[in-house]
């Protein structure tokens, strides 16, 4: 819960030239986004939620901060937990191959080049058959969607038991 703290006023490009909002607001639009489409999987909500703090651990890794989310989080919120957050770079590529009314935000349009591109049509059919196929999906669906200036989300306060739940069942509590 620090950590996400700490991600207020962090931006996903050191220089804020990308998303127009913080990491932290994002994760909780993005959580909340997540909470209303699939209320039974908190799991998926608090990926969400933790989705992007890779930038701010390793400011400007466009490609690789969904490893670095994922590795930060994984000893404290489980397996699944951390494999959405790596996810959703891949399910950015899958569905820029495969959704062709997919509207990506500029920055996101901007990043998919330097984290491989679209799927081709090998990749995206070895996605489809993983594990976790359409909670990915449905993570970078709210990704794209929790990027508005002035949305008021639950706080970190409403989020707090939630993530307790999900690392007592991880086993971290």
């Amino acid at each position: 819960m620090a950590l996400l703290a700490d991600c207020a006023d962090a931006w996903d490009t050191p220089d804020r030239s990308g998303d127009p909002v913080d990491i932290l607001d994002h994760g909780l639009q993005v959580a909340a986004v997540l909470a209303e489409r699939h209320p039974g999987d908190e799991e998926l909500q608090v990926a969400g939620l933790v989705h992007d703090i890779g930038h701010y651990l390793y400011p400007g890794d466009e490609a690789g901060h969904g490893e670095h989310a994922a590795a930060a989080v994984a000893g404290i919120l489980g397996e699944r937990v951390a494999r959405l957050v790596a996810l959703h770079i891949p399910a950015k590529r899958y569905l820029a191959a495969t959704d062709h009314s997919l509207a990506l935000s500029p920055e996101s349009a901007r990043t998919l080049g330097c984290q491989g591109g679209p799927m081709t049509p090998r990749e995206a059919a070895a996605f489809e058959a993983g594990p976790d196929f359409e909670a990915a999906v449905a993570l970078r669906r709210a990704d794209d969607a929790g990027k508005i200036v002035g949305l008021r989300a639950p706080g970190l306060d409403h989020w707090r038991p939630v993530v307790e739940r999900v690392a007592a069942a991880a086993g971290s509590v």
